[in-house]
């Protein structure tokens, strides 16, 4: 099971992120090394959960505040609350993520470090630590109060990585193609096997000399890989086999049969693998966290010892083959020099593979296997009974080390069970932090209006009395006057407050003026209107006519347009959390969530609340809340044409 982030992890997680540049901090809080921070922007509140040497990632679930803040948290809320993210920035491709604030004058950097042994650190204006959340020492730097930060040893990016740049590593290397990658590169081991299963390379082939078809391939596949992180396209899953086994910004060939849950963002994944599937667990079985933790170490205990068994049942067979080499050694140096001086003979593999004491040949390795003592041993012709016996004997320290180093696992496991066991805790957690209802009164509130795409106002009148006030109270010499070329509609005007208008809008200000008309009601789904000056537009009739209340009478040239009858109902999420409606193409600019209609043959209230129960479907946990209280039907209702409708999409 994934235990902490990968460095292509943090590149995807950062890239999401940046829709918190300019929030503002509220509060910093600390639960062991676990950093939560608490911000806002655009009306909404977010947790942003930092674990040393872990995880980062925006939280639906934060842990609930001690009531005694520790000292490394209360230094944050001094130099951070109220102040304005500026950057964030993943460093060099590596597990090390920075948060730049402004406040005031003053400049501070908060530095995530995601690796092994990590850390979180503030730094000053001149990058000087300010505190660590652990002072630590390493050979080659501190992380101290009042020293300087320097990052590890930096590393190349495979994201940027040139076709040079990898050639040359390739050639300086003494490691195979997949560890060469892993360690060069900074991906990891899993991201390196991937990158050689989608090329089609041995990844046990020497990286130096690598030949130009095998080099070209790699190359292509490792932009090809990362090409998600740069352009955007990710794929953000959870991989389950018996549990959650993994968490991912991109789909992997490596789990391509495994089962898979996805998500809107990885944000959201990484929450749900690392924060909400405990809470989950916990409320599904009815146990606290403490027998969740006993459950998770006795699973561990099991592994572990499973591993410790199996390293030492290899350490076991190893020795055993080496001896038996050594036992049998004339028999087997005789099967050796026959093989090898059939294959001087060029004798084919599938010969050499009846010879008498071979049980099978490897031929791309140039290996047989034989049977000594009843125990099937392979073989390197290539190298003598000594040179055989001692890899053997090499594979069986390798085990040894592997076997001690599970051994001592198991007694840190075993360690921390009796301290679980030990405890008597009850963890909650706080609920998902609720979105504000954010709005304002304006003027325009009780008319027809939306904000069109150039984020000019557009406002129309609902009947005769607010188009006659529409003309005669709000309309100015700047702005433009639209009217649908049939009785029945509405007087819309484009505010310009002095601009420019772009076609887009006077697009858009024409579907509007005309889905609002009585061509909707007809069921029409096209229709025409115009826009004139303001200065056309008069309450004066003709000699011996009369105009009734909301009837205008249209001097000089009108522009005429064409508009196809369409209506999208928005939720606008941002500076406000309300209901819009309008055109197709400025509604789904400004809503987070829209739904278009048309003409059709249901009621205002029908399509209300089949708009309101779609938006309820649509819509993430996180919002449903606020979605239940701005867009009910009766908060819908204003924003449909008169006459019936249909939803489309």
């Amino acid at each position: 099971m994934k235990e902490q982030m990968s460095s292509v992890d943090v590149a995807a997680v950062v890239a999401e992120l940046q829709h918190l540049i300019d929030a503002k901090l509220d509060k910093a809080y600390q639960q062991g090394n676990e950093i939560r921070l608490r911000m806002r922007s655009k009306g909404m509140r977010y947790d942003l959960v930092i674990e040393a040497g872990k995880r980062m990632h925006l939280t639906k679930y934060p842990r609930p505040s001690l009531r005694i803040a520790p000292s490394f948290s209360m230094l944050l809320r001094k130099h951070l609350t109220g102040g304005r993210i500026v950057a964030i920035e993943q460093y060099d491709f590596d597990r090390i993520v920075e948060i730049h604030v402004q406040r005031g004058d003053a400049k501070r950097v908060l530095v995530a470090e995601l690796f092994s042994k990590g850390n979180v650190v503030l730094l000053d204006e001149d990058r000087k630590i300010i505190l660590p959340l652990k002072p630590v020492s390493f050979r080659d730097r501190k992380v101290r109060r009042g020293e300087q930060y320097e990052y590890p040893p930096s590393q190349m990016n495979p994201m940027e990585v040139s076709r040079e740049e990898l050639r040359t590593l390739f050639d300086k290397s003494e490691k195979d193609v997949v560890r060469t990658l892993a360690s060069g590169l900074n991906m990891g081991g899993m991201y390196a096997e991937e990158v050689c299963v989608g090329a089609g390379v041995e990844k046990s082939v020497s990286a130096k000399g690598l030949d130009e078809e095998r080099f070209e391939s790699i190359y292509t596949t490792l932009h090809a890989l990362f090409e998600p992180i740069g352009t955007g396209a990710l794929k953000p899953h959870i991989v389950i086999a018996e549990e959650t086994i993994d968490v991912l910004p991109f789909e992997l060939m490596r789990y391509e049969t495994y089962e898979k849950r996805y998500f809107d963002t990885f944000n959201e994944a990484l929450d749900e693998f690392f924060s909400v599937k405990e809470i989950k667990k916990v409320e599904e079985e009815g146990k606290g966290v403490k027998e969740a933790q006993l459950d998770t170490v006795r699973r561990t205990l099991k592994q572990q010892e499973e591993a410790v068994q199996r390293f030492r049942q290899k350490e076991k067979e190893c020795v055993q083959k080496a001896e038996c080499l050594y036992a049998n050694y004339q028999r087997i140096d005789e099967i050796l020099c026959t093989i090898r001086g059939a294959r001087e003979k060029d004798v084919p593999w599938d010969q050499i593979a009846t010879m008498k004491g071979v049980l099978s040949v490897d031929p791309s390795k140039g290996k047989v296997t034989i049977e000594a003592d009843g125990i099937p041993i392979a073989l390197d012709v290539n190298l003598s009974i000594p040179q055989n016996a001692e890899r053997y004997y090499q594979r069986a320290k390798e085990q040894k080390k592997k076997l001690e180093g599970a051994q001592k696992a198991l007694e840190k496991s075993k360690k921390k069970l009796k301290e679980i066991e030990a405890l008597e805790v009850e963890i909650t957690y706080e609920k998902a932090p609720q979105r504000r209802v954010r709005q304002k009164k304006h003027w325009y509130d009780k008319l027809r209006w939306f904000i069109s795409s150039d984020d000019f106002l557009v406002v129309g009148g609902r009947d005769a009395d607010t188009n006659e006030e529409i003309v005669k109270k709000y309309m100015t010499p700047d702005d433009v006057f639209f009217h649908a070329d049939v009785h029945g509609a509405p007087a819309t005007i484009v505010k310009t407050e002095g601009k420019s208008i772009p076609e887009t809008t006077l697009k858009e200000a024409a579907q509007f003026a005309i889905s609002y008309s009585s061509i909707w009601k007809a069921g029409g789904y096209e229709g025409k209107c115009y826009w004139v000056r303001p200065e056309q537009v008069s309450k004066t009739p003709l000699p011996g006519e009369y105009l009734p209340k909301g009837s205008f009478m249209i001097r000089g040239k009108r522009n005429y347009m064409g508009a196809p009858t369409r209506i999208e109902i928005g939720i606008e999420v941002n500076d406000e959390t309300k209901v819009i409606g309008g055109p197709p193409s400025a509604i789904e600019k400004k809503a987070k969530y829209s739904i278009e209609i048309e003409p059709g043959d249901k009621t205002h209230n029908d399509v209300a609340k089949e708009i309101s129960e779609i938006f309820l479907t649509k819509v993430s946990a996180e919002d449903k809340r606020l979605v239940k209280q701005i867009a009910s039907p009766d908060k819908i209702m204003p924003f449909l044409p008169a006459g019936k409708s249909r939803v489309i999409k």
